[in-house]
């Protein structure tokens, strides 16, 4: 009862009037920041934890609170109440606020410029959820390093990216910012796109300031409805969610946006046991916490607080230090400094956060750098479109590819490609492509005709809109069916099912486009689906039996050309799913590491009673994590281990031997996962621990090694403090979690 207390007492406590521990750490003893602090008053403090977004915009359904005119804003920077302002598009007016800030202010405080940078900012790279399926946290980093420069060419130095958030419900639209439903491969990817992001050093021109999302647990929503309440443990909040913003942090991230969410009562902006407990307490956070989208006067709504007032209290003595939009920091701050009820200590030391990221940064030595830029270094990148074209062929995952059906001939055959986004370029950028002059995206269409040896062979026919019938539109894809030698089936989820506000009930695929493909496919001729989504789906009827299935996600500007290099076989299929296809949409939330019952079911008896298991489908995914297929076949075998017993202080190499039966180069993801039989906590069926993407030679074999240490088997134990506990463990080698070979060794104290 002691530790239930304890734990109740600590991660839900109310939000405390005392004033918090100084933070030196964020800025030790800089001379010029505490000469600024200081001389700052009040206001001019306040004014630093106050981010808006650009004047005389609107944002339709979203609150807009605090919205200024041109000549306020330019009347606030000159007075010193904002920090800066996001996803205000254009250098010109960018660099004349920071001049009104720098030349024009009392003390010359430079402005911080942030945006939405989540996928590419001119060149859109694939959504982060279809990056995560390249299995390849290194190509993450690149794409997250070109869309820094990019953006930064544009006078931006701060992104509100990466999305980390573990996402095991695919009713919630987020997930497609994120890398999917498993902590390992989430904190590979968080930690590759921070460094992409901020590069070798923070202080360069085309450094971007990383900010991982959502603190803390906003992709555990009840329902996979976003914005929705989280109730969840403290065990699963640090096993699960926690772990991929510590990879942020580590790799050098010196901001962090909270959640929209509440946990177990306390919503997450006010929650000082998260902002304050864990990330300045525990991890030893240097940077600032900035809130996301008026979510302080959201508190209001929760029912958490009574006015702006009480909101703005909560929020900032919880360690919420930068206010977004909401204008409720500068409207109340500091006559909550005033009457004692804020103290002074604390509004310094957030002030002092903020102005040493400033400084980290290089704002203060060169406030106008990068906002002069040349138009040429705004133009399209080459390399950065090569790039894109990479990255997207590497996101693709096949399903599945019975009788061989893909890859197709470039010439000889005739091909239908037949759905709604078989042309144009809308659906194929995904969520958040929000500025101008952004690079030409290349349709399906496109793609295909531009391989082909004659354009004339393909037959394109939309059959059917995104969720309604088109008039005529199955009897025209019918008859170009039945006049082709195979059918290309483009169907899915257009880019406004999936991102923020956009959850599911059902993540099948929508009505009209499922009776377009039962009519393809009553034809009889060979079927690939081309399938667009942001999220896991569950397939049925002839989506789900089609010759062939691959996952081609939101794929960014270059999507037919990277399509087309895989449907032809210019590149062999590599990617792996970061999230498991479920049976049905009523199997959601759905994950691999789900845990143990005391009745599981025997892989053999689906019908047997009594057990844990559905009525009317299996247990298992369609397609589980880490799965994928290429045009190589490879085999699994050899398991070896270099010992049966491993002390704790020592490693365990883990080898197997992936051979490539095929007649192509194969490039396989070979996947490591473990499970402890039995602990003084329950544990997951099997976790990740390590994979490797591996190139075999045609009929070749490599042996794969892993080394293995105690603290890759660490949990978070009854105390809520990580350990490591002797016993038994299985462990697989195997191309997904569902699978593989198995070997057993013993954990020991010696």
């Amino acid at each position: 009862m002691a530790a239930l207390l304890g734990l109740a007492c600590f991660l839900f406590s109310p939000v405390s009037h005392a004033a918090p521990a100084t933070a030196e750490g964020a800025a030790g003893a800089d001379a010029r920041i505490e000469s600024l602090i200081a001389r700052m008053t009040v206001e001019e403090k306040v004014g630093q934890l106050s981010l808006y977004g650009p004047a005389d915009t609107n944002i339709p359904g979203n609150p807009q609170a605090a919205q200024r005119n041109g000549q306020q804003e330019i009347d606030d920077v000159r007075a010193g109440r904002l920090t800066g302002l996001f996803n205000n598009e254009g250098l010109e007016r960018k660099r004349v606020l920071q001049e009104v800030a720098v030349r024009e202010s009392r003390l010359g405080i430079p402005l911080l410029y942030g945006a939405d940078v989540i996928h590419g900012f001119r060149t859109i790279f694939p959504m982060p959820l279809a990056e995560a399926a390249s299995w390849e946290p290194e190509l993450a980093e690149r794409t997250a390093r070109a869309a820094a420069v990019e953006a930064s060419a544009d006078g931006f130095r701060w992104t509100f990216a990466p999305m980390v958030d573990i996402a095991r419900d695919a009713r919630w639209g987020r997930g497609i910012e994120g890398a999917g439903e498993d902590v390992y491969l989430a904190n590979q990817f968080a930690a590759a796109r921070v460094r992409g992001f901020q590069g070798s050093d923070l202080s360069r021109a085309d450094s971007l300031l990383a900010t991982p999302k959502h603190f803390a647990a906003y992709g555990a929503a009840e329902g996979g409805l976003d914005y929705a309440a989280t109730d969840i443990s403290e065990r699963t909040l640090r096993q699960v969610y926690l772990p991929p913003f510590r990879a942020a942090l580590d790799a050098g991230a010196l901001s962090v946006m909270s959640a929209f969410n509440e946990i177990s009562g306390i919503p997450s902006i006010a929650n000082p046991a998260l902002l304050t407990g864990v990330l300045r307490d525990e991890w030893k956070f240097k940077g600032f916490v900035v809130s996301d989208y008026t979510a302080d006067e959201e508190l209001i709504a929760h029912g958490y607080a009574a006015d702006g007032r009480q909101a703005a209290k909560q929020s900032f003595l919880a360690g919420t230090d930068v206010s977004m939009q909401s204008g409720l920091y500068m409207r109340y701050l500091p006559e909550l400094v005033a009457s004692g009820e804020v103290p002074m200590a604390r509004l310094d030391d957030a002030v002092r956060r903020v102005l040493w990221v400033k400084q980290k940064l290089g704002l203060f030595d060169q406030p106008l750098r990068g906002l002069d830029a040349a138009p040429q270094a705004r133009a399209d990148n080459p390399a950065h479109i090569a790039l894109a074209r990479e990255d997207a062929r590497r996101s693709i995952v096949m399903l599945k590819n019975e009788r061989a059906v893909l890859p197709l001939p470039k010439s000889g055959r005739k091909i239908a490609l037949i759905g709604p986004f078989a042309s144009g370029t809308q659906d194929l950028l995904g969520a958040w492509s929000l500025f101008p002059g952004q690079s030409a995206p290349v349709g399906i269409d496109e793609g295909l005709s531009a391989a082909l040896a004659d354009p004339g062979a393909l037959a394109v026919v939309r059959g059917s809109g995104i969720d309604a019938p088109l008039a005529g539109g199955i009897e025209a894809a019918v008859a170009a069916a039945r006049d082709a030698d195979v059918v290309l089936l483009a169907i899915g989820e257009s880019e406004r099912m999936s991102g923020e506000a956009r959850s599911r009930t059902d993540i099948g695929i929508p009505q009209a486009q499922q009776d377009l493909a039962e009519a393809v496919a009553a034809t009889g001729k060979p079927v690939v689906v081309l399938l667009s989504n942001g999220r896991a789906m569950a397939l049925k009827g002839a989506v789900r039996n089609a010759d062939a299935i691959l996952v081609t996600w939101f794929l960014g500007v270059q999507t037919g050309s990277a399509i087309a290099d895989v449907v032809f076989g210019d590149f062999n299929p590599s990617g792996r799913l970061p999230v498991s296809f479920p049976q049905a949409s009523g199997q959601v939330p759905f994950y691999y590491g789900q845990k143990r019952t005391g009745r599981p079911l025997p892989d053999n008896d689906q019908a047997m009673a009594f057990k844990t298991r559905y009525v009317d489908t299996t247990n298992q995914a369609l397609y589980p994590f880490g799965h994928g297929i290429g045009y190589a076949p490879v085999r699994y075998d050899g398991m070896e281990l270099s010992q049966d017993r491993l002390p704790l202080g020592g490693t365990l190499r883990v080898r197997a031997t992936v051979t490539n039966t095929g007649q192509r180069e194969a490039e396989e993801v070979v996947q490591l996962y473990a499970a402890e039989r039995a602990a003084s906590v329950t544990r997951p069926v099997r976790e990740l621990k390590n994979f490797r993407k591996v190139r075999i030679e045609p009929g070749a074999s490599k042996v794969v090694e892993f080394a293995l240490r105690a603290d890759d088997l660490q949990f978070i134990g009854r105390d809520m403090k990580p350990t490591v506990e002797p016993g038994e463990f299985d462990l697989w080698v195997a191309p997904s979690a569902a699978g593989g070979i198995r070997k057993s060794f013993a954990l020991t104290r010696e």
